[in-house]
């Protein structure tokens, strides 16, 4: 075993890093885990909920949320 092996879940960008804008799956509908902090964000923030909202539209919404919120990183 050498110490030059690449690490491809180690070396390889997470979506996090990579634009939403061009993300594969982005059109696809938001997950599970998205809805479900996506509610809790728009209860919190009086805001309506989109059920409908697209992977990277539901991210999007996230990111505006948790900064109404203050819940924002």
């Amino acid at each position: 075993m050498t110490d030059d092996l690449s690490h491809p879940k180690t070396d390889a960008p997470g979506n996090a890093e990579k634009p939403v804008d061009d993300w594969v799956t982005g059109d696809e509908a938001m997950t599970g885990a998205q809805a479900s902090y996506l509610q809790t964000l728009s209860e919190e923030a009086d805001e309506d909920f989109d059920p409908t909202l697209s992977k990277a539209e539901a991210s999007k919404r996230i990111d505006a949320l948790q900064e109404k919120t203050g819940r924002g990183a």
